[in-house]
């Protein structure tokens, strides 16, 4: 059965993918071009983030979504999993978003200019002035009425385990008195693990945890993101 899916992802799923990419980045980098950024910055990646679930064979699973509503603006933070941690969140949250994103994925041929042109923070830790900058960026965004969505491990993890958590997202949410949101991805390491060049049929559970509202003093930080970790640890297999 391995053997037939792998196939199948070979000669009909990647060839599928791949043109799905090239076609959302372009209307990802012609949108944003013409004034349509924010639309196309979010919604043809919703249905291209959705064909990599479906054509792989994987379910998505969603629970919480009454905690968020679509008019506020949160930083969500989820734990870091796999590849089809993105996958999950872009195609199922149901709440429009930018990504908070590491430098590198701006080499991706295509993706990284449209990923760029639709407004996707690429978080920039070369000098302090490049930091400066991505936390301008971030700010400028969230101004705007906007949620962002951050990996706070920075990185999939290589066990499955939660690693330790950066406190970027965590120091905008201070700033600006935003709700975070924790996000919990249950599945997607079985789905797709850090070695892994190929994704397995499964299912991902995506949990949104109730918001974490600033309190009247203001958020304490190293608080704040020990109870992120709390929330998204809650939803995992112990």
């Amino acid at each position: 059965m391995l053997y037939l899916y792998r196939i199948y992802q070979c000669v009909i799923m990647l060839p599928l993918l791949l043109v799905a990419t090239v076609i959302t980045a372009l209307i990802a980098i012609i949108g944003s071009m013409i004034g349509a950024g924010r639309w196309c910055g979010y919604w043809p990646e919703v249905v291209w983030a959705r064909l990599w679930c479906v054509l792989a064979f994987v379910r998505v699973r969603v629970r919480g979504k009454h905690n968020i509503s679509p008019s506020t603006s949160y930083v969500f933070v989820a734990n870091h999993q796999s590849a089809y941690d993105i996958f999950s969140i872009y195609g199922y949250l149901g709440h429009s978003f930018r990504w908070m994103m590491k430098q590198e994925l701006r080499k991706i041929p295509l993706v990284g200019l449209a990923c760029e042109k639709s407004g996707q923070i690429y978080v920039d830790r070369s000098s302090p002035a490049a930091i400066r900058h991505t936390m301008e960026r971030a700010e400028k965004l969230l101004r705007g009425g906007m949620s962002i969505v951050v990996f706070p491990e920075g990185a999939r993890t290589w066990t499955g385990e939660m690693r330790s958590f950066k406190r970027g997202a965590f120091a905008l949410a201070t700033e600006f008195n935003l709700p975070v949101v924790p996000l919990t991805i249950d599945g997607a390491f079985s789905v797709m693990p850090r070695i892994a060049r190929l994704p397995h049929w499964g299912t991902i559970t995506l949990t949104i945890h109730e918001p974490i509202l600033p309190p009247a003093g203001g958020y304490d930080l190293q608080l704040l993101m020990q109870q992120s970790r709390d929330a998204i640890a809650s939803a995992l297999p112990h």
